[in-house]
């Protein structure tokens, strides 16, 4: 049976966590630091940090706040937001990221998801998709915090992007996203039949519910939650116990 994993999502803006609605209408929340501390001691089994200005200025401004969690914090974190290079991607693993997430740049130029996975394996490569329904089960990839459109069938560049070397699919609905109405369970399912690697359903999770929902009808390996955490609705530790009385296995929480 496989184990799901929870992963509290950190979105950053300059030293700061913030949280929107569709990716926008951003509001600070406090610390990253403090929260991801917060989190690791609740029973997060990873931590996503995602840069949600640097692809506006062309960079990632992640390398601190990564340096400060990875003293206090040990599961693994994902950081994206601005990487263009395998050069970024190297600064941000000497940081102390442990898998690195592209968009903008992997739509830009495919061929970085090769080029990140080859010198650092695919297990390292996070391919990030921001969806936006556009039919019936048809959604469209957008980069740029849900910004701009690519005209890339979400789908088909899930299945692109893993050909080409990434180990895992983060995959946020920008309609879900910020809303608390639940993941949306189409998306995730038909992404989840058509790669073979983990995907990590993200947007819209408004009660430990709805990860129960994406898990067993949508098939995701994983759940990103971050509204449900940072406004304090429910902990890391409640979510954890209600997906376990759900009959869902979980990654095994060592932490104290």
């Amino acid at each position: 049976m496989r184990q799901i994993r929870l992963i509290a999502r950190l979105d950053i803006k300059g030293p700061n966590l913030i949280k929107g609605i569709h990716l926008e209408g951003l509001r600070v929340i406090g610390s990253p630091n403090e929260y991801a501390v917060r989190y690791y001691q609740q029973g997060a089994d990873e931590l996503v940090y995602m840069d949600s200005v640097a692809s506006l200025y062309g960079r990632n401004n992640l390398a601190d706040i990564v340096r400060d969690a990875a003293r206090d914090v040990f599961i693994p974190m994902t950081v994206g937001g601005g990487i263009r290079s395998v050069e970024d991607a190297a600064h941000l693993l000497r940081c102390g990221a442990d898998k690195i997430a592209i968009n903008t740049a992997a739509v830009t130029n495919p061929e970085l998801i090769a080029a990140i996975a080859r010198r650092f394996g695919r297990q390292c490569v996070v391919l990030s998709i921001e969806a936006k329904q556009i039919g019936v089960d048809r959604w469209e990839a957008y980069t740029n915090n849900g910004r701009e459109r690519t005209g890339l069938d979400v789908i088909a560049w899930a299945k692109h992007g893993v050909s080409l070397g990434a180990g895992e699919i983060l995959l946020t609905s920008v309609d879900r996203e910020g809303t608390r109405q639940g993941f949306d369970i189409r998306l995730v399912q038909t992404v989840t039949d058509e790669v073979a690697v983990p995907v990590i359903a993200s947007g819209g999770m408004g009660k430990p519910e709805h990860l129960i929902d994406v898990v067993q009808h949508g098939k995701a390996d994983a759940v990103a939650i971050a509204d449900l955490l940072h406004y304090r609705r429910a902990t890391m530790g409640e979510v954890r116990r209600a997906a376990q009385a759900a009959g869902i296995e979980l990654r095994n929480y060592a932490q104290g």
